[in-house]
C-alpha cells in the first residue's frame, strides 16, 4: 500500500465515516491469561469514548512506510493451503463473527507474543464501498466493496498516583493509580488495499518501535520473516559502509552519500510519487563510484550488502539516513550540522594530528555567550 491508500483507509476510522459499529477483543494479563473477552458496541459508548477508541486503532496505520508500516507478502502456496492465511480469511469473511476462528487467533498470539505486562487485543471489521472517479475527478458510485479488519495490540499501563485540585469542591484530592489503554505496540490490516482494491496476497504490518519488529508475532500470524527493523538497517548500513571502503571512507564520501540520498527523498516528495521510495545495492554503488571509491572497496561493499540484506533486497533511504541531521562524533565531542551546510565541515591533518574544522563565518556562541574568533 502507498501513502494515499493508507490515508484513504485512515479517514474511515471515525464514527461518522466508517461502518465499524463494534470492537471485539480480549484483555490478557502478564501470565498470558485471558481475563476478559468482549464485544463492545460503539453505539453504547459516548461519542468521546468511541472516537478515543477508534483513534487508538487508527494508530495501527500510522508512521512511515518501510519503518513503521511494513508490507507482508504471502506466497501462493500459503494463500492456497496455509493455515495462517485460512485463519485470516475466516476472520475477514465472517466479519469477526466466527467465534472459533477468533479464539484460535487469540490463542496463537498469546502463546507466542513477547510483550511485557498486560495488553489488549483489539479487532475491528469494516466494509468500504470504494468510490470510483471520472477522468474529470468527479466522484461516482461505488464499483467495489472492500472488506477488511484491523488488529491492534495495545499495552495496558498503570498510571502514577497524583494530587489533583477540584475547583467545584475548593479542595485537593488524591487520584489513585489506574490502568489505561496505550497506543498499539504492534498490529496489522488484512487484506491490503492495493490499487484501491483487496489484495489477499498482502497484509500491512505495524510496529511502533523501529528497533523491534516482534518477529515471533509475524511468524505466528503470517508465517513470514519480517524485514530487518529500520533502526537495525541504519546501523547495519553504516557499519558496512565504514568497514568495507576503509581508507576511502572520508567525510566527503559520507557527505556525498547523505546528500544524494536526501536529494532522492526530496524529489520523491516533490513529485508526489505514490509508491514508496526504495534503493538497491546498485544505487549506492553508483554513489560510491562517483566519489572515487576504489573498485576493490566498492566490490567489498557489494559483498557485505549481499550478506547483510540480500543481493536483491531494496531498502528505504529514509531508514538509513536522517535528512534533518548530519552528525560528526568523536568519543568526547558531538557536532550536529544542518545537512544543507555540511560543506562547512572538513577534516585535516595538521602537524601529524587529526582535526575537524568548522568554518565560522557568522556569529559563534559558547554556552550561550557570543565569542570572538581572531
Amino acid at each position: 500500500m502507498n501513502e494515499k491508500e493508507i490515508a484513504e483507509i485512515r479517514r474511515r476510522l471515525r464514527p461518522d465515516k466508517g461502518n465499524i459499529n463494534r470492537i471485539r477483543g480480549c484483555y490478557v494479563n502478564d501470565k498470558k491469561e485471558i481475563i476478559s473477552d468482549f464485544k463492545q458496541s460503539l453505539g453504547t459508548m459516548s461519542q468521546a469514548e468511541s472516537e478515543a477508541l477508534l483513534t487508538i486503532i487508527k494508530k495501527t496505520l500510522s508512521g512511515t512506510i518501510g519503518k513503521n508500516l511494513i508490507d507482508i507478502e504471502f506466497a501462493t502456496r500459503q494463500v492456497l493451503e496455509g493455515d495462517e492465511h485460512k485463519l485470516l480469511m475466516a476472520l475477514r469473511d465472517s466479519s469477526l463473527e466466527d467465534d472459533n476462528a477468533v479464539q484460535e487467533f487469540y490463542g496463537r498470539i498469546i502463546q507466542t507474543l513477547n510483550l511485557e505486562g498486560n495488553y489488549l487485543i483489539l479487532l475491528a471489521y469494516d466494509k468500504y464501498d470504494v468510490p470510483s472517479y471520472s477522468k474529470g475527478g468527479e466522484k461516482q458510485d461505488s464499483s467495489e466493496v472492500f472488506s477488511y479488519f484491523l488488529c491492534s495490540i495495545c499495552p495496558v499501563k498503570l498510571t502514577k498516583p497524583a494530587l489533583s485540585y477540584y475547583t467545584y469542591e475548593n479542595r485537593f484530592r488524591n487520584l489513585a493509580a489506574d490502568y489505561y489503554v496505550s497506543a498499539p505496540e504492534i498490529g496489522f490490516m488484512f487484506p491490503a488495499f492495493d490499487d484501491r482494491s483487496a489484495n489477499i496476497y498482502n497484509a500491512v504490518y505495524y510496529t511502533r518501535n523501529i528497533t523491534e519488529n516482534h518477529s515471533e508475532f509475524v511468524d505466528t500470524v503470517f508465517k513470514s520473516e519480517p524485514p530487518m527493523p529500520a533502526a537495525v538497517q541504519k546501523e547495519t548500513f553504516q557499519s558496512i559502509l565504514g568497514d568495507t571502503i576503509a581508507d576511502d571512507c572520508s567525510i566527503e564520501v559520507v557527505q556525498a552519500v547523505h546528500e544524494q540520498l536526501s536529494q532522492m527523498i526530496e524529489e520523491h516528495k516533490i513529485n508526489k510519487e505514490a509508491e514508496p521510495l526504495v534503493i538497491s545495492k546498485k544505487t549506492v554503488k553508483g554513489v560510491l563510484e562517483s566519489c572515487g571509491v576504489s573498485e576493490d572497496h566498492v566490490t567489498a561493499f557489494e559483498e557485505k550488502y549481499d550478506t547483510a540484506f540480500g543481493a536483491e533486497t531494496e531498502i528505504s533511504p529514509r531508514n538509513i539516513i536522517d535528512t534533518k541531521q548530519f552528525e560528526v562524533r568523536t568519543p568526547d565531542v558531538t557536532i550536529r550540522i544542518n545537512p544543507e551546510r555540511s560543506d562547512l565541515v572538513e577534516t585535516r591533518m595538521i602537524d601529524g594530528a587529526k582535526y575537524i574544522l568548522i568554518r565560522a563565518d557568522q556569529g559563534v556562541e559558547v554556552n550561550g555567550v557570543n565569542i570572538h574568533i581572531s
